[in-house]
């Protein structure tokens, strides 16, 4: 019915990993993000919000700022596929908002990534 086909798509979460201490996505990874634009594409006007996580290893202002530099670079791919600047936001959490809860200092590779959240 019309109702039904008015309604927006539900927002749909994609989780890619990093490499440690790195902007560089995990190799077996990289299809990862060409599932992001597969459904990015099928929207006919995609917004994307894109976080950076750390795990808790080093300092808390160095995990800030690669945490926003994942979410940076995703966005950056993002554009270059033709998504508008204006649909994709980027921000980083750092290691406030751990996937899997650890002690300060653990290296925990499910805690470094970036969620795309697609609407």
């Amino acid at each position: 019915d019309e109702a039904h086909s008015a309604r927006p798509d539900a927002t749909i979460r994609f989780t890619l990993y990093f490499r440690e201490g790195s902007d560089e996505l995990k190799k077996k990874k990289k299809k990862d993000l060409e599932s992001v634009m597969a459904e990015v594409r099928k929207r006919p006007a995609p917004d994307v919000i894109v976080v950076g996580h750390t795990d808790r290893v080093g300092y808390l202002q160095d995990n800030d700022r690669l945490a926003l530099k994942r979410a940076e670079k995703m966005r950056a791919e993002l554009l270059r596929q033709g998504l508008p600047a204006d649909s994709v936001l980027a921000a980083g959490r750092g290691e406030r908002e751990p996937l899997v809860p650890t002690a300060d200092e653990v290296a925990e590779p499910r805690n470094r990534r970036v969620e795309m959240l697609v609407r």
